[in-house]
């Protein structure tokens, strides 16, 4: 079987979700070695293990920024052991590791990719969602191994199953030069309810809210329902609400049992984001809105009549 390597960065002293959805993914491909970039700790590695890690090579960068160092050692790794694919999510540190490493192997890499498989003839695919998910194009890999995959969150199931704690193999992080950057100051964002990512139910609201004054519904309705909060990046980009809750293409990827949309007309962008929620619920004034394609439950009316009304109903304020 094929070596895949998935690249995981450590998240609040954890391996993130999407490192493990990676991970979940890379067992049903050959035999899966994480690529742990963090401090790491024993609770990690029982977590790795647990979601089917073997092995782990540990790259351990201190107070540097990940990318440089991290995809420098990578490669030299790489160079070495030949994997067969290197695995990466489409988040920030994940991007530039993989570019960079891309460049230091002089290989190309596949981004926005929905699945990846191996083909019995030893092909690489992979699977991308286009149109706003209306089709799906296949890629396949014609550049020697490593093949450098770039998946989107929510692709795959971070699923546990109940593995032994793998083997921590700790990798020397060079001396990257100009290349590097120091992190000398740490800030917080700070968050009320649950994370977006991660959320059960989401609300979100879009521009048919009519202005930044009127997204205290959306927080009001989500409050009772334990919810996330969730915009468009229409008003994200009129500065209604921070960047942290635009829902999209070019925002977060959500997968919540309950997704409810309140005045989102139901633009491409946004589909993409929220399409595969289990429920989807709509409302919106407009009874040709895209928004009702996709959803389970429509209410066709004004948000300021119909919100302030589930709100009353839910105890909410």
């Amino acid at each position: 079987m094929a070596e895949i390597w998935v690249f995981c960065e450590e998240t609040d002293g954890a391996p993130s979700t999407l490192g493990l959805e990676l991970l979940a993914k890379a067992r049903s491909l050959g035999e899966p070695t994480v690529l742990y970039a963090g401090a790491g700790s024993a609770q990690a590695w029982e977590t790795l293990g647990d979601h089917g890690a073997a092995t782990v090579l540990h790259f351990d960068h201190g107070d540097s920024l990940a990318a440089a160092p991290v995809a420098a050692a990578i490669a030299a790794r790489a160079g070495e052991q030949a994997p067969g694919m290197i695995l990466f999510g489409q988040a920030y540190t994940d991007r530039d590791v993989a570019g960079r490493l891309a460049v230091r192997l002089g290989l190309p890499v596949l981004s926005n990719a929905v699945d990846v498989s191996l083909e019995s003839d030893g092909t690489a695919t992979t699977r991308h969602e286009i149109s706003g998910g209306a089709e799906i194009a296949v890629a396949a890999f014609q550049a020697p191994r490593p093949h450098l995959a770039i998946v989107r969150p929510k692709s795959f199931p971070a699923e546990p199953v109940g593995g032994s704690t793998p083997e921590v193999v700790a990798v020397e992080i060079p001396d990257v030069g100009g290349a590097g950057a120091v992190v000398t100051e740490r800030h917080a964002r700070e968050r009320q309810g649950p994370d977006l990512e991660e959320a059960a139910v989401i609300v979100s609201g879009g521009r048919g809210l009519g202005g930044a004054e009127h997204y205290s519904m959306v927080e009001s309705l989500a409050a009772p329902l334990g919810a996330a909060t969730g915009a468009t990046r229409a008003i994200v980009d009129a500065g209604w609400v921070p960047y942290a809750k635009q829902v999209g293409q070019t925002g977060k990827t959500v997968k919540p049992d309950v997704y409810i949309a309140c005045g989102i007309s139901g633009a491409m962008q946004h589909l993409v984001g929220m399409k595969d929620a289990k429920t989807i619920i709509a409302i919106n004034k407009d009874p040709d809105a895209p928004i009702f394609t996709i959803a389970d439950l429509g209410i066709v009316g004004d948000v300021h009549k119909v919100m302030p009304k589930l709100i009353e109903e839910l105890g909410g304020g």
